[in-house]
């Protein structure tokens, strides 16, 4: 067949034309059914960590991240169908993964952190926590930073990478928790009672436990007071109402019972004082002249 003087070849046009369909239809194919079918282990793999007990934060980041690792591949194999020529693809992928990874190592950096927090649990949101210099309550955790609320309601952001490098204090990270006061008497005080009454009051209140029971001691024999320590067990929750109670009944008991609990006092010797006293007094003595 000649078409403005070129002879076509009908017959290998219709099989080029029909290979290119056939190639075309296989890779949307391949396309429709390999997305399917990340969707689908994507989903498995979703629910593997959730009952794995894997943060909700976490499992929803890589259940994303995996979804979209999986769609690249799928892609890839739909256009290598159609005669593209994936290698070169491949190549910018894995040159704009660097390029992207060098502008963002910091954040990198908070996000590799950010799943170890979330892998390995060191706190749990609602968990009273030392951070650094930061204490407060574990408000959020996401794969960046950490959010703190403290017991004045200031919301501290902490990054991950940070919290990975220091040394972390879960103060609710076990259910019971011990209550530590420390009171001074004075030296003229009777210690064995002050150690009765305040056992007394630590055994009495509703919150301590007997299993270990409360136990009192000598722990310092300062400049002014000979110190107490009280050392009662209770469970978290309680920990800090009892604690304020009991402060609140030593006061009162040692009051009533008039055992003084003393301010610290010092004594201060000027040197040369007594001569500075003596050149005053006879500078007074002395008659002004008249003139």
């Amino acid at each position: 067949m000649e078409f403005l003087g070129f002879t076509i070849d009908v017959a290998a046009l219709t099989s080029n034309t029909l290979s290119i369909l056939f190639n075309i239809a296989l890779a949307i194919l391949v396309f429709v059914v390999g997305r399917w079918l990340a969707k689908k282990l994507v989903t498995f793999a979703h629910g593997i960590m959730v009952r794995s007990h894997l943060e909700v934060t976490a499992a929803n980041f890589l259940s994303r991240m995996l979804y979209g690792i999986l769609l690249v591949v799928v892609t890839l194999a739909a256009l290598s169908k159609v005669g593209v020529q994936t290698t070169s693809v491949v190549a910018i992928l894995g040159g704009t993964a660097v390029a992207v990874g060098l502008a963002l190592k910091d954040q990198l950096s908070n996000f590799a952190a950010g799943i170890m927090i979330v892998t390995f649990r060191p706190f749990v949101r609602g968990d009273y926590v030392q951070i650094s210099s930061y204490t407060g309550t574990v408000a959020e955790i996401t794969l960046v930073n950490t959010h703190l609320t403290t017991i004045n309601n200031h919301d501290i952001i902490i990054p991950n990478s940070d919290i990975t490098t220091s040394a972390v204090v879960n103060y609710t990270a076990l259910p019971n928790r011990r209550v530590d006061i420390t009171i001074g008497v004075g030296y003229d005080a009777n210690i064995k009672t002050a150690k009765e009454l305040i056992l007394k009051l630590a055994k009495e209140h509703p919150a301590s436990f007997s299993d270990p029971e409360p136990i009192a001691r000598v722990t310092n024999l300062g400049d002014n007071s000979v110190d107490l320590t009280l050392n009662v067990w209770t469970t978290n929750d309680d920990w800090w109402s009892m604690q304020c109670d009991l402060l609140e009944q030593f006061k009162n008991v040692f009051d009533d019972e008039k055992i003084d609990i003393p301010f610290p006092q010092r004594s201060v010797h000027i040197k040369g004082l007594d001569q500075m006293i003596n050149n005053m007094d006879q500078s007074q003595k002395i008659p002004m002249s008249k003139n």
